[in-house]
């Protein structure tokens, strides 16, 4: 029996990753990896023998401090602006040549009743969550159609799917994450250039504090980034095109697109 459909059973199930296969050596980028995801994705590729490891974050001294344990390259760049997007991917390709995988993890929220939500507010969050995205991808997928190889991961969230009340701008902005991902790898098909969706639910990262309310639920459970550095890595070794973390996250937004009805009856009972 082939192991790639035991993964899949596995992370249906919200099983880990599976262990012991290898994937390409290469380059690989990592956005927000000063904390959080991205930091947990930095460490789970510096375990992997034959990577060069480049590492993107805002904030300096966070940065610094991966880049150190991670035996990695830090480029430090702000996704407010285009001009730093394209900065960092000429630093990237300046610095290793190419870029083989790119993890994009870097994201913030905002809180509150969307009426409430300052208009900079809804800018950060479209900017950092959807537009620097679209744009690191724009500026680094002509190389690697060129060599004819790449990975390009996504991160995404369940509010894209499912849509949270009280997140309505970043649901928004995940939603577009998730659908920009499936259009890309439709247009990308014989290139050799793979594009996965990682959909994390609740994780346990500074993004709650920034977001300016703690999470407080009892369910979903928080999990530890760790959980998500290691589907992340499997969906690179398998080339998984969806990934839930964990499995059962599809359910919601199956529900959603069958009988739309009832979900809404449901999201507003348990939203």
């Amino acid at each position: 029996m082939s192991r790639l459909p035991d993964t899949a059973h596995r992370e249906a199930r919200g099983g880990g990753a599976v262990t012991g296969r290898k994937a390409l050596a290469g380059v690989a980028l990592v956005t927000g990896a000063s904390s959080g995801i991205g930091a947990a994705v930095c460490r789970r590729i510096a375990a992997e023998e034959g990577w060069r490891l480049l590492v993107s974050g805002r904030d300096r001294d966070r940065l610094a401090k991966v880049a150190a344990s991670t035996r990695s390259t830090a480029l430090r760049a702000d996704l407010m602006s285009l001009e730093a997007m394209e900065r960092l991917v000429d630093e990237a390709l300046g610095t290793a040549g190419r870029v083989d995988l790119v993890v994009a993890s870097a994201g913030i929220g905002w809180a509150g009743p969307f009426l409430s939500m300052p208009a900079a507010a809804v800018d950060r969050v479209l900017t950092v969550d959807l537009a620097s995205v679209v744009h690191l991808v724009r500026l680094l997928l002509p190389h690697m159609i060129e060599a004819g190889r790449g990975h390009i991961v996504l991160v995404g969230s369940v509010a894209g799917s499912t849509a949270v009340r009280g997140e309505a701008v970043y649901s928004a902005a995940k939603a577009a994450i998730a659908a920009f991902a499936d259009a890309l790898r439709q247009e990308l098909r014989g290139t050799g250039v793979r594009v996965t969706l990682v959909v994390p639910g609740v994780v346990d990262t500074p993004f709650f504090k920034t977001r300016g309310m703690s999470y407080v639920r009892s369910w979903p459970r928080v999990m530890p980034p760790e959980r998500v550095a290691d589907a992340v890595w499997d969906a690179v070794v398998s080339g998984r095109d969806d990934v839930y973390v964990p499995g059962w996250l599809r359910v919601p937004g199956m529900v959603r697109a069958v009988a739309p009805g009832l979900y809404r009856r449901l999201a507003v009972r348990f939203g």
